[in-house]
């Protein structure tokens, strides 16, 4: 009876494995910020609903990612930790690489007791170019297929991993001047079975480019007249034809992910910083742009299968194209994410508002989190709900909805920089130093 018992409790529970919504990229499930699962509490503290805490080496600002009972995080280890500083808010001081060695390091752990699988280091040696303060050398957040686990590193290359930690194949795409030494942090994308990278720099030589998956070899490769940009691509494969959609300062444009042939480009207005990754809802892809010192921090909602220039004469907010554009709306850093008919935007500066999605119309305005709170981590929605992770390393907890109403306020004691990751009834959280299973 007993050996019954206990085989059919691992029959359930590999079954619920089998189902768990894996979390494989940046943004989650289609990088939208939004997962399916339930009951993951609104309330916790370090004394009651964390189900475990683990020790993450280094610093990174790379959200993890969930493929079944695995989570991977990206690190950068420095090896004179006096080095390893980082500021939250925004802080001005001068850029210079780094001077000791740094290892850039891949971290495997299991989702239920947070154990160490395996740990596997891509390179050791000085960094090249300068980081923001702010920044980390290990803000991209990995990708996976479920087979293998794809890091990128800038300057040190693309590396893929199997899941038990053995290097497949890695890829130099070059060295990138960001603006005013900054560093990067736009996430590598998956499409079939290519892996896609954006590379905009500030020296005129940006570029996109797709690898095949199995042996990082260039499939295509496609010249961007940019500058510096910070975004992730969103991959648009909702039927008809596919787009890759990538936010940037001079113009949005959509490739063939097929091919990197341009489809359509739409120039400004956007600002000069640009970061927050595009997301998609009820039919339209929505991108934003919202460097906070300008005026014009547009978002705006496309129709899929657009070509040619679809840019907007003065004046216009609305085409054949383009289904609304709000001005002055988007945010910084942090991607917008649109849930259940409505778009929720997180200001840098402690600041939440949201539109409609249909037409861009606001909802509620800029309303106040909390005094002296900062973001930089990106919002995910699930069960009727929003969690928004603060630099002051606070989780605010909000009912999604018409109305501005805050249901909780988690304190884990140090600052969170990344997006959180959900999946198999436990949200994941990597703060500075820790990673969090919150079930």
């Amino acid at each position: 009876m007993i050996k019954r018992f206990a085989a059919f409790v691992l029959v359930i529970a590999s079954l619920s494995l089998a189902y768990a919504e894996n979390w494989p990229s940046w943004r989650g499930p289609g990088s939208l910020g939004i997962s399916s699962e339930k009951g993951i509490p609104a309330k916790w503290d370090l004394s009651r609903n964390v189900k475990w805490k683990v020790e993450v080496p280094g610093l990174g600002h790379s959200s993890p990612i969930v493929w079944g009972s695995r989570i991977f995080v990206t690190t950068a280890v420095n090896s004179n930790p006096a080095e390893a500083n980082w500021q939250k808010g925004f802080p001005q001081s001068d850029r210079k690489p780094d001077q000791a060695e740094i290892s850039w390091k891949v971290l495997c752990f299991d989702t239920e007791t947070g154990k160490l699988l395996w740990e596997q280091t891509a390179v050791t040696r000085k960094p090249v170019n300068a980081r923001h303060t702010k920044n980390s050398y290990a803000s991209q957040s990995p990708v996976t297929d479920g087979v293998y686990v794809f890091a990128f590193f800038g300057d040190q290359g693309m590396y893929c991993y199997d899941f038990k930690g053995k290097l497949i194949w890695s890829a130099d795409l070059g060295t990138f001047k960001m603006r005013n030494d900054w560093g990067m942090g736009s996430s590598p994308v998956l499409y079939k079975n290519y892996v896609i990278q954006t590379c905009d720099q500030e020296t005129g030589n940006s570029f996109i480019v797709a690898l095949d998956k199995k042996t990082g070899k260039p499939v295509w490769r496609t010249q961007r007249a940019e500058l510096s940009s910070w975004s992730t691509p969103y991959v648009y494969d909702q039927g008809g034809r596919p787009e890759i959609i990538v936010n940037a300062t001079r113009s949005i444009r959509s490739y063939d992910p097929e091919t990197g042939k341009l489809l359509w480009e739409c120039r400004g207005p956007a600002t000069s910083i640009t970061t927050p990754t595009p997301t998609f809802m009820n039919g339209m892809i929505i991108v934003s742009s919202g460097f906070i010192i300008e005026p014009v921090r547009p978002i705006t909602a496309f129709k899929p299968g657009a070509s040619g220039d679809i840019t907007l004469k003065e004046g216009e907010t609305k085409s054949d194209s383009i289904v609304w554009r709000q001005q002055a709306a988007a945010p910084y850093i942090p991607s917008p994410v649109a849930y259940d008919g409505r778009i929720y935007v997180l200001l840098d500066q402690g600041f939440i508002a949201c539109y409609n999605a249909n037409t861009g119309a606001e909802i509620y305005g800029k309303t106040r989190i909390d005094v002296g709170a900062g973001f930089s981590a990106s919002p995910v929605a699930m069960d009727g709900m929003l969690f928004c992770s603060s630099e002051e390393g606070d989780v605010f907890v909000f009912k999604a909805g018409d109305k501005y109403e805050l249901l909780a306020k988690n304190s884990l004691g140090e600052s969170i920089m990344a997006s959180p990751a959900v999946s198999g009834g436990k949200m994941f959280i990597r703060a500075i130093g820790h990673l969090y299973c919150i079930q």
